[in-house]
């Protein structure tokens, strides 16, 4: 037998952190070679595909040509492409039953994934590739905790649907359940909006959270300019995607890793854009979460401070008129950059995936944005001076909430608590007619813990908009609400219900008021009237005991840590 310490060690991976694994003639390489490798390959660096196709969900059911494309890629530029799974949830489907709890766990699932895949195979790169809302926080978040090169390709949004002539989303057909279910609407119109409100492949289109996120990707540097808006039926999403696999390559040679990349200040620049574009409050949670995986000090009280300064450009759905196609004609999210970066709110030194700052990757965006469209608004045109995802605080938010508050024409409310336990006996009070202008709807025991998973709210949210109460409703929550949300919503209410946050002590009929201009929440029920009702309340059995829930439940911190569980 051989000696093993006659063996000479040779390099047969490099990992960007300078740790070398492999040695000649060992049996590791016997396995690679059962895969097609060659010898010469192993002088090439082992890139990591994450892949989230799926037939689950048409934002994921067009993945699949672009990974094939980013495989081509990857050869063609002297890397060896090894390409895994990451699972998604359609959060649109599981919208408003059992399955949404499950939504939020999966961005830590597909972190977890990518984690374990890239640092088990030692990969030199990984280019992530994903398309419905927890895919985009789940991969920047393994792409932080690692640190290993990396790029985002966005799977492409969806084109927008038609209905009679009007442009349709998702959102369309759950408002159209409410407007339907109070008359206002007829059986043929609401069959015509749920058959075509979804036309082609590709991930909601509205700014919700799954193109907020992934237009942000741009802001912070991870991920290529004008990727995020492109339509995943489109040619050009595959040419992104294999030039966003060269990039990648480039920066595994000049060792170009993520954290160099998301600093303190890029995040300030992605929430910027967020807050231009009128992204989803859901940004807030995954922000405060990727910081975490980056180990950035940055908290909910600093996505206020840039709110304050952010004017809100972009006349996006579903607030504004129009969705993300509209704005991949008029510039794109380069062109909302560059008007941040022309107006000192865009740190323009930042280091993006390209090698490039992204001041030097916007030099050849125009300074101002095509006269003829009324997407991009220019800076001294805004259509909110200041943005829209409103951090506010109270004694019924102690640790903070979130409030979105465009397109309204009040910011404040105060009205009677109606108080729910759960979504579905919500949504039952609401259709039929149980909830009037001026009650305040709380929701609570659905939070990280509670929830568990914070499950999103759009289904009620939605039929109240199409009972016509938008304007007058309030609706507060440990929970969450979708990227398609508007109105008088607040959410991500903490400390939570769970854990004995004072939502927990809301009794039916108690005065709330919602002020997003003093960025208030507050319970009108004095100290000693709450101390009385702490003391009688008793903390719920948790809901699930087994599995990835119960798992979820105990680890995820509050929401205004970000619900990570690490």
């Amino acid at each position: 037998m051989q000696d093993n310490k006659n063996i000479k060690p040779v390099v047969f991976k490099k990992r960007s952190d300078n740790i070398t694994q492999g040695i000649e003639r060992s049996p590791n390489r016997s396995m690679y070679y059962a895969l097609g490798y060659k010898k010469e390959d192993f002088n090439n660096p082992m890139i990591g595909i994450a892949n989230g196709h799926s037939t689950i969900t048409p934002c994921n059911a067009g993945l699949q040509k672009l990974a094939d494309a980013a495989i081509d890629a990857v050869k063609k530029n002297k890397g060896n492409p090894q390409v895994f799974g990451t699972p998604t949830i359609s959060d649109g489907m599981s919208m408003g039953t059992e399955g949404m709890k499950y939504s939020l766990v999966s961005r830590e699932v597909i972190a977890d994934c990518i984690e374990t895949a890239v640092q088990g195979q030692w990969m030199d790169g990984i280019l992530v590739i994903g398309g419905c809302d927890k895919n985009m926080p789940g991969g920047m978040i393994a792409l932080a905790r690692m640190n290993v090169p990396g790029i985002y390709v966005y799977g492409g949004t969806i084109k927008p649907g038609n209905w009679k002539g009007k442009d349709l989303t998702i959102v369309s057909a759950f408002e159209a359940v409410g407007e339907y279910s109070s008359g206002r609407m007829s059986e043929q119109d609401f069959e015509g909006i749920e058959t075509n409100a979804c036309p082609t492949t590709g991930s909601c289109g509205g700014m919700y959270t799954a193109n907020t996120m992934s237009s942000s990707f741009e802001a912070l540097g991870m991920s290529l300019l004008y990727s995020s808006t492109m339509a995943n039926p489109d040619e050009e999403k595959v040419i992104s995607t294999v030039e966003s696999a060269r990039v990648l390559l480039n920066a595994v040679e000049k060792n170009i890793k993520p954290r160099d990349i998301i600093t303190r200040k890029s995040l300030e620049n992605a929430l910027a854009l967020i807050m231009a574009t009128g992204g989803s409050t859901n940004a807030v949670l995954h922000y405060l979460a990727i910081a975490h995986a980056a180990q950035i000090e940055f908290n909910i009280e600093d996505v206020e401070e840039i709110r304050q300064k952010t004017p809100v450009i972009c006349n996006l759905k579903p607030s504004g008129a129009y969705v993300a196609t509209d704005l991949h004609q008029a510039g794109g999210i380069p062109q909302v950059l560059k008007l941040l970066l022309n107006a000192g709110l865009l740190h323009g030194e930042c280091l993006t995936v390209t090698g490039k700052t992204i001041a030097e990757e916007l030099a050849h965006v125009p300074d101002t944005p095509r006269p003829n469209q009324d997407v991009i608004f220019p800076i001294d045109k805004a259509l909110y001076t200041q943005g829209h995802l409103a951090i506010l605080k109270g004694n019924l938010a102690v640790d903070g909430c979130v409030a979105k508050i465009t397109g309204l024409k009040k910011t404040a409310i105060t009205g009677p608590a109606r108080v729910f336990n759960d979504e579905q006996s919500a949504m039952e009070a609401i259709l039929d007619d149980k909830i009037q202008a001026g009650d305040i709807l709380v929701l609570r025991y659905l939070g990280p813990k509670g929830g568990p998973g914070m499950p999103e709210m759009l289904a009620p949210t939605s039929a109240i908009i199409g009972k016509g109460l938008g304007e007058s409703v309030g609706f507060v929550t440990d929970g969450r609400f979708s990227g398609g949300t508007w109105g008088m919503v607040v959410g991500h209410v903490a400390p939570e219900a769970f854990v004995g946050g004072n939502i927990a002590l809301v009794e039916e009929g108690d005065s709330i008021t919602i002020d997003a201009v003093k960025k208030l929440l507050h319970l009108h029920v004095s100290d000693a009237d709450l101390e009385k009702r702490r003391n009688s309340w008793k903390a719920p059995e948790p809901k699930y005991t087994r599995g990835v829930l119960a798992k979820f439940a105990k680890l995820a911190s509050c929401a205004s840590k970000g619900a990570v569980t690490d």
